[in-house]
């Protein structure tokens, strides 16, 4: 089954850009646009039928101007329009089973706004076996042009980091752009290092060697699936979200994996993609390990 990619709007202007860089992704993928909005009414305030059906009506109206905007825009693009009444958290929870990718907006260097608010975003995130692109309200279609690359974290061995590395080269694929692949590294403490991995080390010939040759040997099968697509193997000491947060400036969308956590207060998404989702400038895909 051919699922859509799902923008989910709210009126904010993060919100229309993530549904500008929907409609431009779902074009290149050739896939439908489900532009969708949920809504409540507050719980503890009596409302009539009317006053159900009024703002129902109210929200359904400018969701579908901004979906008749958009396929002005995009004439070729098969666009659909579902307005929700029902908790946001489980609709977009929903949507994001449903669909390719689920795109949001949301405001970087601080607090996640419209449908990232709180914890709902981050629930959504940890939970979703999809991706899910994160937009700012700058975001423009000229930043995917001028020879601006695709940025994908690396981490792990090759089975865990595939998921992020096959969306980065498929998203560069698409859009002509090259592939900037980046592995942060640190010392760990003596008492982590093993007998089997100290003598992959001295293979290796030390931290770094053995840093770059990991990270060649997971990109092996995405060279040559994407032979087309430029790479650049980019292997750095320091915090994984610092050392991508630093080579993010020159990227047109930047891509880190996620492992869920639970914890006491519910599902996290972890600390580097719980920090380039605040600090970068460029939209970010957060992809599920499978």
């Amino acid at each position: 089954m051919t699922r859509p990619i799902t923008a989910g709007v709210d009126g904010t202007l993060e919100s229309h850009a993530a549904l500008d860089w929907a409609a431009r992704e779902a074009v290149r993928r050739n896939l439908a646009l489900r532009v969708l909005h949920a809504w409540q009414l507050v719980p503890d305030q009596a409302f009539g039928a009317a006053s159900r059906e009024t703002h129902d009506a109210w929200v359904r109206e400018g969701v579908d101007e901004a979906a008749r905007t958009v396929a002005e825009r995009h004439p070729e693009l098969d666009v659909t329009v579902d307005v929700i009444e029902g908790s946001t958290t489980h609709t977009l929870a929903e949507a994001a089973l449903e669909s390719e990718l689920l795109v949001l907006g949301s405001r970087g260097h601080g607090a996640l706004v419209g449908f990232l608010l709180g914890s709902v975003g981050q629930h959504v995130i940890a939970e979703s076996t999809r991706p899910v692109v994160l937009v700012r309200a700058e975001d423009r279609a000229s930043d995917e042009a001028g020879g601006r690359e695709v940025v994908v974290g690396q981490h792990g061995d090759p089975e865990e980091s595939a998921p992020a590395l096959r969306f980065a080269f498929e998203a560069a694929a698409a859009r002509g752009a090259s592939v900037r692949a980046v592995r942060a590294w640190s010392l760990p403490p003596v008492f982590a290092y093993s007998p089997g991995s100290l003598k992959l080390l001295d293979e290796a010939g030390g931290m770094e060697p053995y840093e770059k040759n990991a990270l060649a040997a997971a990109l092996e099968p995405w060279i040559e699936r994407f032979p087309d697509v430029p790479v650049t193997q980019h292997v750095e000491m320091g915090s994984a979200g610092e050392v991508l947060l630093s080579v993010a400036s020159r990227a047109q969308l930047l891509v880190v994996g996620r492992r869920a956590r639970r914890s006491a207060v519910g599902a996290r998404i972890g600390s580097v993609a719980h920090g380039v989702l605040h600090h970068a400038h460029c939209p970010v895909a957060v992809v599920p390990h499978e």
